[in-house]
């Protein structure tokens, strides 16, 4: 099949490409280091794509939610340019659209992490669904918990959870604020990256959640990098701070079901994975 990854020079592009490698032709697109040049930052700028494209998988995305500046750059990129590619895949006569999302886009507005990300995305899938609709492309939509890898490009996202995996590293102790231990939900990249494979191959239409089966909590995420590190740190709790509120998703397993795969790196393999990348590179 030919694959073009947008984002391509993302954390998750270049697992993804890896993914595909060997049996697939891969095609990459963003600002850098990729093999088409497209910047979706750029109002100005037309979106044109390879002909005869098996699928475009949109990976690239803005995070920014403080300054003017951000905010309209993540309404740029998220929800233009979403638009634009979805345009530039049915000129290009495209057979399959995948929007990777977030699960934060199914939050509501009164949720403690609801911001101008979170709503960009939900925007994006909006129009990629009613553009794709209107011009019968297939659409796969996909909202991923927050993901995490071995690759430290992926600390620009979670800086909390890789500062705990230095100071496990470390054998320092970890501290928390409050005395809740907070619920979260974390996809390994490389699970998601399999799902995506079987989604193309599979040719899945439609719009599905990607969680981790189980949640964690900040405790169990320490302790599995303490014991990936063979380090004696303690986890304690700062009861005078405030709380740390707890994360939860709907969990919806149909795509899985559907796929015959579940993701399957649990936290403590996921801290192997990154023990030993750190250890490879001493």
């Amino acid at each position: 099949m030919k694959v073009l990854i947008v984002g391509g020079n993302s954390s998750l592009g270049r697992i993804l490409k890896n993914t595909f490698a060997g049996f697939d032709e891969v095609i990459t697109a963003g600002r850098r280091n990729c093999d088409i040049y497209l910047d979706l930052a750029d109002p100005k700028s037309k979106v044109r794509l390879p002909e005869d494209l098996d699928v475009v998988i949109h990976t690239a995305a803005q995070f920014g939610i403080r300054s003017d500046e951000e905010i309209l750059n993540t309404e740029e990129i998220n929800v233009l340019g979403t638009l634009k590619l979805c345009q530039a895949a049915v000129q290009a006569k495209a057979e399959h659209f995948i929007l990777i999302s977030s699960i934060f886009s199914t939050l509501g507005s009164t949720a403690n992490n609801y911001n101008i990300y979170t709503l960009s995305k939900k925007h994006g899938e909006e129009v990629a669904e009613l553009y794709c609709s209107e011009h019968s492309l297939p659409l796969t939509i996909l909202k991923p918990s927050p993901l995490y890898g071995s690759d430290e490009s992926f600390r620009v996202h979670q800086p909390f959870f890789y500062t705990m995996v230095d100071k496990a590293q470390n054998g320092e102790d970890i501290s928390l604020y409050g005395s809740n231990d907070p619920i979260r939900n974390y996809l390994h990249a490389q699970d998601l990256s399999e799902i995506i494979v079987r989604v193309v191959h599979g040719k899945v239409n439609g719009s599905y959640s990607c969680t981790f089966p189980v949640d964690v909590t900040y405790s169990q995420i320490a302790k599995s990098a303490f014991k990936a590190f063979k380090k004696n740190g303690k986890v304690y709790f700062q009861k005078d701070k405030p709380d740390i509120a707890d994360i939860f998703f709907e969990k919806d397993f149909s795509l899985y079901e559907r796929l015959g795969f579940y993701p399957k790196i649990s936290i403590e393999e996921g801290m192997k994975k990154i023990s030993d990348k750190r250890m490879s590179i001493k």
